[in-house]
């Protein structure tokens, strides 16, 4: 652990003050298979259901191993639905761990058991409580999440939920139901990023500070919410128009369905001024050193 810590000092002096843009966070997209085909995805479907070989994804972990990523995030489509022979997600977890990763999370929709998965941390899917859920993720998708993270038993389970236009109304009822139920350790807020096709989905400025002021409430209260007090004040600045988020975001790498890697896939365009990503305004405070950041992102991930 002692190692580890000192690993994220040296990180980020070289990266603040030295100028080396090297990743701390691999986002890895292991295939775009699905059960589900939810209305605000970037990813469902979007090239016939691909899936990444084992080889590959071994290679993509060595090589962002070795450029300086220290954590890992299998994301999908619905990750747990990788299979190669009688590989599953549990192989792709195991080479992470021996590769040396800090941290290894699934993020998973909790539409079948997953009970069986042995990340570090699993982070949920779950976009508002009941009807608002579902109004996104398809009839009946609320009762099996309850259902599987109910049966989950994993120590470190957390949710996230994409706040937007559909269920915008759900985010007290959210944060409510994560600190009720015993199963979930947090939550985190995202706002929707209005990919090509979505921008429907997109809460107006207006509204999006008002459901931000509304979280930094509860935060302040001891709610268990993930996201930090001063990343979601960029937030705040960001949709307003004060900061431009973005020119940290080189601190995780992608790497998409199809092989390629780099950026976010909105990096350097107008998706940036509308950026949604809790993730963002969270690497700008560890940019600019803010403690609650800091703890927050140990709290995370060591």
């Amino acid at each position: 652990m002692i190692k580890q810590y000192f690993y994220l000092a040296w990180w980020f002096v070289c990266a603040r003050f030295l100028g080396r843009r090297a990743p701390l966070q691999t986002v890895l997209f292991i295939t775009d298979k699905c059960n589900l085909r939810c209305k605000h995805c970037s990813v469902y479907g979007s090239a016939g259901y691909r899936q990444r070989k084992f080889d590959d994804i071994l290679a993509d972990m060595r090589r962002s191993y070795a450029a300086g990523s220290r954590f890992i995030d299998l994301e999908g489509g619905e990750p747990t639905l990788w299979r190669e022979g009688e590989k599953t997600i549990n192989d792709i977890i195991d080479a992470a761990k021996s590769i040396g990763f800090f941290s290894i999370t699934v993020t998973t929709n909790a539409q079948q058991d997953f009970s069986w998965i042995h990340p570090h941390s699993i982070w949920v899917s779950m976009d508002g409580v009941g009807k608002y859920h579902e109004s996104i993720r398809g009839e009946g998708t609320f009762a099996k999440l309850e259902e599987n993270i109910r049966r989950s038993g994993h120590k470190h389970l957390s949710v996230n939920m994409v706040v937007n236009s559909l269920n915008w109304e759900s985010v007290d009822a959210a944060i409510e139901y994560a600190r009720s139920n015993p199963a979930i350790e947090q939550i985190s807020v995202n706002f929707h990023t209005p990919y090509p096709g979505t921008e429907y989905l997109m809460l107006p400025v207006e509204k999006k500070v008002e459901v931000i002021d509304k979280v930094l409430a509860y935060k302040k209260k001891g709610y268990p919410i993930m996201n930090s007090v001063s990343g979601l004040k960029k937030m705040k600045k960001n949709s307003l128009g004060q900061m431009q988020l973005g020119r940290e975001c080189f601190v995780t790498n992608f790497i998409y369905p199809d092989g390629t890697d780099g950026l976010c896939s909105g990096y350097g365009t107008d998706l940036c001024r509308n950026c949604g990503f809790c993730m963002a305004g969270e690497m700008a405070s560890v940019f600019n050193f803010c403690p609650d950041t800091l703890l927050a992102g140990f709290k995370l991930r060591m």
